[in-house]
């Protein structure tokens, strides 16, 4: 049994995370604040694109330049 803690509201979540229905979250509220702040953009997944190759393009193998 590991210890686990809600990523929203730090709550213990004590015993096996197979008898919380909204794991990783405590409860169905720490799960809809989270959606929210995915749909707020509070949280990004990086872009790995370089800033100035932003306008670069690269001709398919075969295609003229």
């Amino acid at each position: 049994m590991s210890k686990v803690q809600c990523p929203i509201c730090d709550a213990a979540m004590p015993g096996n995370w197979q008898e919380y229905p909204d794991y990783p979250f405590c409860s169905a509220r720490c799960r809809k604040i989270d959606l929210g702040r995915w749909l707020d953009q509070k949280y990004r997944v990086p872009d790995p694109t370089p800033p100035n190759a932003e306008n670069r393009s690269t001709p398919a193998e075969g295609e003229a330049e």
